[in-house]
């Protein structure tokens, strides 16, 4: 065996070994940063409590996730479609005629099934104020409609998205970073005006419904496209 594969192979083995050691440092150094955290003077779940009148919500989670900890959940939505585009921009789903049938049991069940899981998606958008539910519980129902709806035929794998799909995409993310940046005039980014909070979180989480679940359901159907009726042999 020539030299050059042996010394390869060794110094693969050193990388791995390197990125083992700092992968145990990092572990190592959170653990130790979480362990010598002080104490909470008070608890967090009392402090929600206690500034939820502020926040033009009833329920805690809602509160914190689209007020209190709103950049979290901004950056969350950038994730989820930077990720979205990423794979759009490789070209992963090239369309490709397909000669097996659709199945018409699962025709069937989408037809049953998808105008559910929107009235499904709505009520749990519209309860999300007051009981668990909101904008994320509603995405996933519809990107599962979506993805449902891809198995069973009627919808394609995305190759190039038309213009209002990019629109409904971006939309979500879009409205939320405008409605942030209305809490400017309060003086602090997501800092939203007493008396408009709950309308705008309204709409932020309309919106984010929308988008999060074409995101959702894209990252299924910007994959690579499979013949109806399984995956190739």
């Amino acid at each position: 065996m020539s030299p050059e594969p042996l010394n390869r192979r060794a110094t693969n083995r050193w990388l791995a070994a390197v990125v083992v050691l700092l992968c145990a440092a990092l572990a190592l150094t959170m653990a130790w940063a979480l362990w010598a955290l002080p104490p909470a003077p008070v608890a967090l779940s009392a402090q929600v409590a206690a500034s939820l009148e502020l926040s033009g919500v009833d329920h805690p989670v809602t509160a914190v996730l689209l007020n209190f900890r709103g950049y979290d959940t901004l950056l969350e939505v950038g994730v989820l479609l930077l990720a979205l585009l990423g794979m759009l921009a490789s070209g992963a789903a090239p369309e490709r005629p397909t000669a097996v049938a659709p199945d018409p049991l699962l025709e069937g069940l989408a037809r049953l099934l998808v105008p559910v899981m929107v009235l499904v998606a709505g009520y749990l958008l519209w309860a999300g104020a007051f009981r668990p539910g909101g904008a994320f519980q509603a995405a996933a129902v519809l990107a599962g409609a979506g993805v449902l709806l891809r198995l069973a035929g009627p919808v394609r794998s995305w190759t190039h998205p038309g213009r209002y799909l990019r629109m409904a995409l971006a939309a979500g993310f879009v409205v939320f970073l405008g409605v942030a940046g209305l809490g400017l005039v309060q003086g602090a980014l997501l800092e939203y005006p007493l008396d408009w909070a709950g309308s705008l979180i309204l709409a932020v989480e309309a919106a984010l419904t929308v988008s999060l679940g074409l995101t959702l359901a894209g990252l299924f159907l910007a994959g690579p496209e499979l013949p109806r009726g399984g995956p190739p042999a």
